[in-house]
């Protein structure tokens, strides 16, 4: 679709709402020639402060023209939030003419569709009110907006245990077994990089001691400890307790509360790992099948079977952690709804507390798109969502965050569902952009927020962890870029 802006730059708000709105659609800036039958004009104009936005979409020659008034009013970044708001809303607005049906998360484009109700209950807004908001203001769905709002009171509820000086810390091991079908993460299989790993530990160690250095000397405090991946119990024991050991050694660990170690792979857990986990302290590991059903497994490249599953889970019901947390995918190749069902069945009859659904996101890269692998229809993948939407309230768990990705199957997203006080804070504090998140290892991202607003900025370590090893100047620079962000609170 061809885009023409006239009188502003939101370049990035009017792109997102296309991708949102016609996935089909790659934008193309130019005017707009005779024979162009599709394209799209958004027109800003602002006079004593009000803001004029028109929009003016034309789908194979079919025109339609929509305007939106909007007040701007507080300070320049309200203002700018305003501004790009007023233009997604009207863009979306302009389009409904030409949708079969309206998308479920209205004109929300973004990972955090939950943000805005989370941000309405911090205000004083009660669970109906925001939902009531996201439906008139960003023409969600009722079922959304009610899960939104649901899953935004609790990260509200989240927000008010945290002071300005809190931070969540994420120590990244970016090594698995095998590389599964559906990944597009940065990881490398340990069967091929072996060479890497101690000189990657060695690097990691350094950057963990520096980092909690810097903390300190800034008077920040650590509410909680993030350990994932890839899958960080690829490590051996003794990896793992000199990584869990540096944490404990940089940081003041007296407030954190929760520190999580994602296991994931059933075929990476042993009986001395989790000795190591539970030495440390560790009061949540996540054990992550994706899926029960064993020709699903092979379908994806997972080097184990249910059974393997079986047999970590009783073995990790020895240590008796606190919480466990278990992952599934629905939309998975080769899976059917009857599939799903069967491995989210199994999943509560472990008696885990904590079940993340995750809708396959279809990145690229992955070998599902390399290799055209054959995956569920929507309406199949809906038929999994809707067994797990009933299924886990009636076995006690209600969502506690949601996120959405890119390239997801169907206008669906992620749930982490849970028994009522075993949340991870740490999902909640990255999702909700509660606290700013400093992050360790190859392919970190580290966010700095402003507490109690939306004022974000992101630094980001080298990807690869070849490259990460060799240039700690990387780090380094992010470490002075989130001390000096921190500085200006003195």
């Amino acid at each position: 679709m061809k885009l023409v802006l006239k009188g502003h730059d939101e370049r990035y708000t009017v792109e997102q709402s296309l991708m949102n709105l016609f996935p089909g659609e790659l934008p193309v800036y130019g005017p707009v020639l005779p024979e162009d039958e599709t394209w799209a004009e958004i027109a800003c104009r602002e006079e004593g402060g009000r803001l004029l936005v028109t929009t003016a979409l034309s789908l194979h020659g079919r025109v339609n023209t929509v305007s939106h008034t909007a007040v701007l009013s507080g300070s320049n970044f309200d203002q700018e939030g305003q501004r790009r708001h007023a233009v997604a809303r009207c863009f979306y607005r302009a389009a409904l003419e030409f949708l079969d049906a309206p998308p479920p998360w209205g004109m929300l484009t973004g990972v955090r569709p939950d943000k805005p109700a989370a941000w309405a209950v911090m205000a004083g807004k009660s669970r109906s009110e925001a939902q009531k908001m996201l439906e008139e203001t960003y023409f969600v769905s009722p079922s959304r907006a009610a899960l939104a709002a649901e899953t935004g009171y609790v990260a509200a509820e989240a927000a008010r245990g945290l002071e300005p000086r809190d931070i969540a810390v994420y120590i990244g091991i970016p090594f698995c077994p095998t590389r599964c079908a559906y990944c597009s993460f940065v990881s490398q299989s340990v069967e091929r990089s072996l060479p890497l790993l101690e000189p990657y530990m060695e690097a990691l160690i350094r950057e963990i001691r520096s980092g909690g250095e810097m903390v300190r000397r800034q008077g920040l405090r650590a509410r909680c400890l993030y350990m994932g991946g890839g899958t960080p119990t690829t490590l051996t024991a003794q990896q793992l307790d000199r990584v869990l050991t540096a944490f404990e050694e940089a940081f003041d660990t007296t407030r954190c509360g929760e520190i999580t170690v994602e296991a994931g792979r059933p075929d990476t857990i042993t009986a001395e790992k989790l000795a190591v986990l539970k030495d440390h302290g560790v009061t949540r590991v996540s054990v992550n099948p994706q899926t029960m059903e064993d020709h699903v497994l092979r379908a994806i490249g997972r080097g184990h079977t249910a059974g393997d599953v079986d047999r970590a889970m009783d073995l990790t019901a020895k240590y008796s952690f606190p919480h466990v947390n278990m992952d599934l995918i629905a939309g998975l190749p080769e899976d059917d709804p009857a599939g799903f069902r069967r491995s989210l069945d199994t999943c509560l009859a472990y008696g885990t507390d904590n079940v993340t659904v995750h809708t396959l996101a279809l990145k690229k890269g992955s070998r599902i798109l390399t290799e055209g692998l054959s995956i569920p229809a929507p309406e199949a993948v809906t038929e999994m969502l809707d067994y797990a939407a009933s299924a886990l309230p009636a076995a006690g768990l209600r969502p506690y965050y949601l996120y959405r990705q890119k390239y997801m199957s169907g206008s669906f997203e992620n749930i982490g569902w849970c028994r009522p006080g075993a949340e991870c804070l740490y999902n909640i504090y990255i999702m909700s952009e509660l606290c700013s998140i400093l992050s360790f290892g190859a392919g970190g991202s580290t966010k700095m927020v402003e507490f109690g607003t939306n004022r974000i900025e992101r630094a980001f370590n080298l990807k690869y962890p070849k490259e990460y090893t060799e240039r700690p100047e990387k780090w380094r620079g992010n470490q002075r870029l989130f001390a000096a962000f921190y500085s200006r609170y003195a």
